[in-house]
């Protein structure tokens, strides 16, 4: 490797130690249907978003909670001296991906056969904390 390529990764080692994210791979489930959920929580700050998750009569938001426990565990791994009540932890960005796509055959009417696409995803959710910034100079 040579010593731009080895300094540009290590530039990137450093830049993801300071990234708390969690991903799901191959999620049985459309990407259309999984962005619903995406857009509910995006922004939002993580105690209100694993409350909407939790009440949410959508199956993928069970999967979404799921993922967003593992980003917060993510994050108290990261940050082991600070308390996650104080931190201000919120949905800084989720991001929905196709992932692969099962091709099968139906049976339709005159022995024809219709292609059924099997969708699924890959999901990326990355939380951050939010400043407190004090303005009383």
């Amino acid at each position: 490797m040579g010593a731009r390529k080895r300094n540009r990764a290590n530039e990137l080692k450093e830049a993801r130690k300071s990234q708390y994210f969690a991903v799901l791979k191959d999620c049985p489930t459309s990407p259309r249907k999984m962005r619903l959920v995406a857009d509910m929580v995006r922004g939002m700050e993580v105690n209100r978003a694993l409350d909407v998750l939790k009440f949410s009569s959508k199956e993928a938001s069970r999967k979404v909670e799921k993922l967003l426990m593992s980003a917060i565990a993510n994050w108290q791994a990261k940050n082991e001296g600070t308390r996650l009540e104080e931190s201000n932890l919120y949905v800084k960005t989720i991001a929905v991906d196709s992932g692969r796509i099962l091709k099968r055959l139906r049976p339709a009417p005159q022995g024809r056969a219709h292609r059924i696409r099997k969708r699924s995803n890959h999901v990326t959710i990355c939380v951050d904390s939010k400043t407190v910034e004090n303005d009383n100079e």
